[in-house]
């Protein structure tokens, strides 16, 4: 008896998935490159006609994406309610058909959600801003428009003479970062928390949840609509080119930066970790020692954070400028820093049910401003 074909779709917000052919409960897909460009990793599609039934979905020609060393231990995320987001059985062998991820799964409705990590929809990046605006003492901004008209939405919050900017999804495809983003607002903007008032007393925040707009409702990686990596663009901006980043950079050079932080997520390695600005040309001591006190701050108060592993450090007047931690190290003279977290597990304190999560990347942002708050202390 011919089995009735599964459907899948991924015509909607984040989506990305280019199916070859279905056969019964089988599919061999292929995940499309960002616009205007050679990158690809994302995916994130439905699946339609799945109740009980056995899946398995061969995602091919994954030698070529951005960072072929992600699918190694890698464990797909999937959902059947859009709200919890569980891994599932996935497996990567480089020498089948370009390289194949297959996934494994057995949904008890007939409907299931599959991507790459937890999305972070557009929809759900507007109820977040329009919550966090609505709180008191908390100013929203229109930095600029990406280069598809969408907004580069800022929240402004607290009074104190430190400046501090938090600014996520320069690469689309971490959507962690927008979950970060959700959980540092939740602390910023809560009355009652300790740590949000003693904070706001001390700073005046400047949060960015999402730098590239564009390249997240498009589905995409590592882009934006024009096909360029925004965090390979901030020592020349151009509104033709970067508009977002020019709208963030200029709204920076108004009112200066004592402390950054852009969130980001790493596809390949399974820890949580910082990267610094070492190498720029303007390298002072002190600055450098603030970070690495920072790091350390927050490495005692989290065991989901390390310093370890992460990249390597540039020499001495090595650093590129065109990234914006480097940038803005070098341009305001401020501690900034780029935070990496995980698309797989955290292999210091791995979860078989969930791997790195949407609740992990909020539990991290909550110790990473408390962190913060030790740290300004201390200065």
């Amino acid at each position: 008896m011919t089995q009735t074909p599964i459907i899948i779709d991924a015509a909607f917000d984040s989506g990305n998935i280019e199916v070859l052919s279905i056969d019964g409960t089988q599919a061999r897909l292929a995940i499309r490159r960002d616009a205007h460009s050679q990158f690809f990793q994302w995916f994130h599609f439905r699946v339609a006609g799945a109740a009980g039934r056995d899946l398995e979905l061969r995602l091919t020609g994954l030698a070529a994406a951005a960072y072929p060393g992600g699918w190694e231990a890698y464990r797909a995320v999937f959902s059947e309610d859009r709200q919890f987001w569980g891994r599932t059985e996935t497996s990567y062998d480089p020498a089948v058909e370009g390289g194949t991820l297959t996934i494994r799964h057995r949904p008890a409705g007939d409907l299931c959600w599959f991507a790459y990590f937890a999305p972070y929809s557009w929809e759900r990046h507007g109820d977040l801003v329009a919550r966090s605006a609505g709180e008191p003492g908390v100013t929203h901004h229109v930095l600029g428009h990406s280069l598809e008209g969408r907004p580069i939405d800022c929240l402004t919050l607290g009074e104190g003479p430190r400046t501090v900017w938090l600014y996520a999804r320069q690469h689309p495809g971490e959507s962690m970062a927008e979950w970060w983003m959700e959980g540092a607002l939740a602390l910023l903007t809560d009355p009652a928390d300790p740590h949000g008032r003693a904070l706001r007393q001390l700073c005046t925040f400047h949060v960015v949840p999402n730098a590239n707009p564009d390249g997240s409702v498009r589905g995409h990686l590592r882009t934006n609509a024009a096909g360029v990596n925004l965090n390979r663009e901030w020592h020349a901006p151009s509104a033709d080119r970067s508009r977002e980043v020019l709208a963030i950079r200029d709204a920076m050079d108004a009112t200066g930066v004592d402390f950054a932080m852009d969130v980001h997520g790493d596809e390949a390695i399974p820890h949580v970790f910082l990267a610094g600005f070492e190498g720029i040309p303007s390298w002072r001591d002190e600055q450098g020692a603030g970070y690495r006190r920072y790091r350390a701050i927050l490495e005692r108060r989290t065991p989901d954070f390390q310093t370890r592993r992460g990249y390597p450090e540039a020499r001495p007047g090595t650093a590129n400028l065109t990234m914006s931690t480097n940038q803005i190290a070098e341009r305001f003279g401020a501690v900034a820093m780029t935070l990496e977290m995980p698309f797989k597990d955290n292999d210091d304190l791995p979860c078989r049910a969930q791997g790195w999560s949407p609740e992990r990347s909020q539990l991290l942002a909550r110790a990473c401003l408390e962190s913060l708050h030790e740290w300004l202390l201390a200065q």
